[in-house]
């Protein structure tokens, strides 16, 4: 999306025209949605993140300021309620008294129809789980989101170099974990 347009929508949505933030939510809660299924690995988690996004994009669309793009600004929302989500997964998880079935299963319920190969997918779900969360956010990033480094620096806060050697070792673990074909 052009800037300009990105622009004239926030400035429309702060002068009280509705209508614009409903075009900013059409516009990107797909994108939201993908990067957070992508970075927490299940449709639930994914979704309620999504909600919780475009909260956060309604409250907070007053502190943006137009130093990056509003796309640049929204993933680095999304970025960091999913990486606050992941932290919270991995308490809840230690001390939860559910089974590793019971956990299994659930997974296993959430599908994704779109993708031809749905137990690809579900491989990769599998590796991106196995990824520090920071290598993952980095690897989706790049790979799903199609962004160079200096927009994912412009995301995540973190310098090109570091970007690369984390990008760098995320790929050799999705390469050593991912069956051949």
């Amino acid at each position: 999306m052009e800037t300009a347009i990105e622009t004239k929508l926030v400035k429309r949505f702060l002068e009280g025209d509705e209508s614009a933030f409903n075009t900013i939510v059409s516009i990107y809660k797909y994108k939201i949605y993908w990067h957070a299924r992508r970075m927490l690995g299940n449709h639930g988690d994914a979704d309620d993140v999504t909600q919780e996004v475009l909260i956060t994009i309604f409250k907070k669309l007053h502190t943006f300021r137009f130093d990056s793009s509003l796309n640049t600004w929204i993933y680095q929302v999304t970025s960091r309620r999913c990486l606050n989500y992941l932290k919270k997964r991995k308490l809840k998880s230690f001390f939860s008294l559910e089974s590793d079935e019971a956990r299994s299963l659930k997974k296993d319920e959430d599908v994704a129809a779109v993708f031809e190969s749905r137990e690809k997918l579900e491989k990769l779900d599998e590796v991106l789980e196995q990824l520090p969360p920071k290598q993952r956010e980095i690897f989706i990033l790049k790979n799903f989101e199609e962004l160079n480094y200096r927009e994912i620096e412009k995301i995540t806060g973190t310098t090109v170099g570091a970007l690369k050697a984390n990008y760098f070792h995320a790929l050799k673990k999705v390469k050593e974990l991912m069956p051949d074909e």
